[in-house]
C-alpha cells in the first residue's frame, strides 16, 4: 500500500539548510515554475512535485479509483519524509494553495512559511459560480475542451498568453480518466476553503495575486484582511498565473518573504 512514485525535481544548495517546496495546480507540473528555479536555487535546497497523474508522475501505484485530499496530502508528505524535510517553506498555485491549505492543518509543524500564488481562499459567489461552470460542463465536453475553454476564462488577455500556453500544453497530460478523479476533489473543495478560512494562521503567509485575477482576488483580499500573519501583494499586468505573467516581480516579492521568515 505504501508504494507511490510521484515524479520529483531537486535542486541542492551547499551553503543552505532550508527548503522550499513548490506545488503546482490542477492540470499544471513541475513546469509550472520554470521561471522560479534560478531565482531561489541560489539561497535555497529546492523541490519541485509532480502531483499524481500530472507531468511524469505516472501510472501511480496503488491505484485509486476515487481521490480525495487525504490521498494528495499523503503522496506529498512520503515525499517529503524520502527527502527527510521537516520543515519547508512552500510556493503555491492556484488549486495547489487549496491543497497547501489541507497540508497545514494537518502538519502545521511542516510550514516555516506559505506562499499563495493565484491562490483560492473563501469561496465567494464568483468562485462557486466558477466551479458548478465547471462541473456542468463535464457533463458533456470532452475534457480537454474543458481546459481549453477555462483557461480562456482564467487567462483571458493578450498578455496572459504564455500562460495560457504553458496551462493548455500541460494539462492535456491527463487522461480523461485521471481528469475525472481530480474533478472528484470539489465534493470535499468548498468544506475545506471554509475551514482554512476560518481557522488562525500560525505560519506566515503571503498571498501574491495578479490584479487582473478577476475570479480569485476579491476572496484573497477578504482573507488577508481577516488573518494578521497574511499578507496579501498585487501585481499590475499579471492574472491568475501570476509567477509566468510577471515572474521578476513575482520572484523579487517571494525571495523577499522567504529570507524575511528563516
Amino acid at each position: 500500500m505504501n508504494k507511490i512514485s510521484l515524479n520529483t525535481v531537486a535542486y541542492r544548495n551547499i551553503s543552505s539548510k532550508e527548503w522550499v517546496v513548490f506545488i503546482h495546480g490542477a492540470g499544471g507540473s513541475t513546469a509550472t515554475w520554470k521561471y522560479q528555479i534560478d531565482a531561489f536555487k541560489a539561497y535555497y535546497n529546492l523541490l519541485l512535485i509532480d502531483l499524481r497523474d500530472h507531468g511524469k508522475s505516472k501510472d501511480i501505484e496503488p491505484e485509486v479509483a476515487r481521490y480525495d485530499f487525504d490521498l494528495i496530502t499523503n503522496d506529498i508528505m512520503q515525499v517529503l519524509n524520502e527527502q527527510k524535510i521537516e520543515k519547508a517553506h512552500f510556493i503555491t498555485l492556484s488549486f495547489g494553495s487549496v491543497i497547501m491549505q489541507d497540508l497545514s492543518m494537518k502538519y502545521p509543524s511542516l510550514v516555516v512559511s506559505a506562499i499563495f500564488a493565484g491562490g483560492i481562499f473563501k469561496a465567494n459567489a464568483l468562485i462557486k459560480v466558477f466551479v458548478q461552470l465547471a462541473r456542468f460542463f463535464n457533463l458533456f465536453l470532452p475534457y480537454k475542451w474543458m481546459y481549453s475553454l477555462f483557461s480562456y476564462l482564467l487567462m483571458p488577455f493578450r498578455k496572459h498568453q504564455e500562460s495560457r500556453k504553458i496551462y493548455q500544453k500541460q494539462a492535456q497530460k491527463l487522461s480523461p480518466n485521471d481528469y475525472m478523479k481530480w474533478v472528484g476533489l470539489y465534493s470535499e473543495f468548498f468544506r475545506l476553503l471554509n475551514r482554512f478560512y476560518n481557522q488562525d494562521i500560525n505560519f506566515p503567509a503571503l498571498a501574491i495575486m495578479g490584479k487582473e485575477d478577476y475570479i480569485f482576488l476579491k476572496s484573497a483580499k477578504a482573507f488577508s484582511k481577516k488573518h494578521k500573519q497574511v499578507l496579501l501583494m498585487e501585481i499590475n499586468g499579471a492574472g491568475h498565473i501570476c509567477n509566468i505573467d510577471q515572474y521578476e516581480i513575482f520572484n523579487k516579492l517571494a525571495l523577499y518573504f522567504t529570507h524575511e521568515h528563516k
